[in-house]
């Protein structure tokens, strides 16, 4: 009888998985990398709303303000510093789609001597730091007479490298025939590169806007080497100036001013979150 109900009874075996302590570790590694990436925006937000006398006394109880922003707000021109970089990274996009959309056309669509080492070339400027050409620029911007001016900033950057690569592999990949077909139409190339080319390749230009934007909003060294005005600085620059030692700044104020300037990409992120993801996955960046 107890054979006869052994028998009968489900047979329940345990298996126990492996620990996989690989997987553990790398969300560990993830976890500390991503606060220790994100420490100082804590810190800053944490700082900007606490009075001066309480910016690095962490007691929850005491010491919230808000006059910090107001008191930033009123201490520079900060509306002029967003408009200048507004339209700096304005600038630079179109410049960057106008030029890398034809030189990605010409490297993926025609035939020409030359071509592999004009493209080795182009792609050499991804292994050259701008800084390393920074004298050559200032020297080039000022015979042109463009300094202290927003097209100063702009012109070393609206020949993008990593954008006539990106654009170029994506046209590499559509196809022949439809190309075949507007040109059947009787389309000229600009037209078939306006009507095909472009439309299929809008995931590709809004994951490179979206680095190029970031990448230029928060440039730093050239900016400040050209500007020398409140009329053209942008943000980062005039940040530099109003958390200057000499001026006297408390943390507290440079934390406030520190938050309103990373605020639209950081809202731009937070709100776009989704759409940044699939972009890159789009275009294929892995």
């Amino acid at each position: 009888m107890v054979s006869t109900e052994l028998q009968q009874r489900p047979a329940v075996i345990a298996l126990k998985r492996p620990i996989q302590w690989g997987a553990y570790l790398d969300k560990v590694g993830a976890w500390v990398l991503a606060l220790l990436w994100i420490a100082p925006l804590l810190f800053a937000a944490w700082a900007a709303f606490r009075t001066p006398e309480a910016a690095l006394n962490f007691d929850w109880e005491r010491g919230w303000s808000l006059e910090n922003f107001a008191t930033a707000w009123q201490r520079a021109p900060w509306l002029q510093y967003f408009v200048n970089t507004v339209v700096l990274v304005t600038v630079i996009l179109i410049g960057q789609f106008i030029l890398c959309t034809f030189a990605a056309f010409a490297f993926a669509r025609f035939q020409f001597k030359g071509r592999g080492l004009l493209f080795s070339l182009v792609l050499l400027q991804l292994f050259i730091l701008p800084e390393v050409l920074i004298v050559e620029n200032y020297a080039m911007v000022s015979r042109l007479g463009v300094m202290d001016s927003v097209w100063g900033m702009a012109l070393p950057y609206m020949a993008s490298a990593f954008g006539v690569f990106l654009l170029r592999q994506n046209f590499k990949q559509i196809p022949r025939e439809l190309e075949d077909a507007a040109r059947v139409e009787g389309c000229s190339w600009l037209q078939v590169l306006w009507r095909v080319y472009v439309p299929l390749a809008k995931p590709i230009y809004v994951a490179y806007a979206l680095v190029s934007v970031s990448t230029h909003w928060n440039n730093f060294l050239w900016p400040l080497v050209i500007s020398s005005s409140d009329q053209t600085r942008p943000l980062t620059v005039g940040l530099s100036l109003f958390g200057a030692p000499e001026s006297g700044v408390s943390i507290a104020l440079i934390s406030a001013a520190t938050l309103m300037t990373v605020a639209p990409l950081l809202t731009g992120f937070l709100l776009f979150q989704r759409h940044f993801i699939q972009a890159f996955l789009r275009a294929g960046i892995r």
